[in-house]
């Protein structure tokens, strides 16, 4: 579903564009040292104990059935290492603090300089987070019920926030259309364009259960024996891809996308040049 921005010229931009431009801000919290040395600080010890503490942290204090549902491609037993356990460390309350503020920190590093920048896009992103639909969408939902902050670093990352939560929501409805399932997409998109080791490792799946979900997989014609996909795999990711684009459209409808564009991409490039790729989020290279 193609939204046409004009700039000097006319060019379309997708839902997935813009998502390349919001992306890198919201993954600072992930990739950044301020963000999981904040964590770290806080008595989560180990990565993935500081992300599911702050990315679930929204939900209020969650166990790991309805996070794992809500994350979708995490294996359940990868989540319950960290859930409930890590709200004997931190409160949710506390989790949001250190998310905010490690987010802030590296987004301050990295687009010193640019405050004249980041306080534009972080006006034009809000106003396109104010727009997202939240029916059916659990981490869209939490995450806008919380207040706005005031600094423009912090709200950039807010919105940013909002609308990677709102793809992703409408991510996993589209795979359910699709009736793929969590593990099932991971398998699936190695066999066309990412490595295993960049997939399985970070989500948590066994070897049992990857076999498990590529056996599935080709029962249904989507791999080949050797866990390549098929031409109706193409299409299945392809069609997955387009659904999340179609529930990804409405927060962009009313929103000044040459702007928007305009004020995010530096903003974007920066922040991606400090990215490794390929990386377990999807987020592709930068070119230009």
């Amino acid at each position: 579903m193609p939204l046409m921005a004009t700039t000097a010229d006319t060019t379309t931009v997708t839902p997935r564009d813009l998502w390349t431009l919001f992306e890198p801000i919201h993954a600072v919290t992930y990739f950044s040292p301020e963000a999981t040395g904040a964590f770290e600080e806080a008595g989560l010890r180990g990565f993935w104990r500081g992300y599911f503490a702050g990315r679930s942290a929204p939900l209020g204090m969650a166990g790991p059935e309805p996070v794992a549902a809500a994350f979708c491609s995490y294996a359940p037993s990868m989540v319950a290492q960290a859930l409930p356990s890590v709200w004997e460390v931190v409160t949710p309350e506390q989790a949001l603090d250190v998310r905010r503020s490690g987010a802030r920190a590296a987004l301050a590093r990295l687009l010193d300089g640019q405050r004249e920048g980041v306080e534009r896009a972080a006006v034009l992103l809000a106003e396109a987070a104010g727009a997202a639909d939240l029916t059916g969408r659990p981490l869209t939902a939490a995450n806008a019920a919380l207040p706005w902050p005031d600094d423009p670093l912090d709200r950039l990352w807010h919105a940013a926030t909002i609308l990677r939560e709102h793809r992703g929501d409408g991510h996993v409805a589209a795979q359910l259309v699709a009736d793929v399932d969590g593990c099932e997409i991971l398998a699936l998109r190695v066999g066309i364009d990412l490595p295993r080791s960049e997939l399985q490792p970070y989500r948590g799946w066994s070897d049992e259960e990857w076999d498990a979900a590529v056996r599935r997989l080709v029962g249904r014609g989507l791999l080949t024996g050797d866990g390549k996909a098929t031409e109706a795999g193409r299409r299945t990711l392809a069609g997955i891809e387009e659904g999340t684009d179609r529930a990804a459209f409405r927060p962009w409808a009313a929103a000044d996308l040459p702007r928007l564009t305009d004020a995010l991409e530096p903003l974007a490039r920066t922040v991606a040049a400090t990215l490794r790729f390929p990386n377990p989020i999807g987020l592709p290279e930068r070119t230009g």
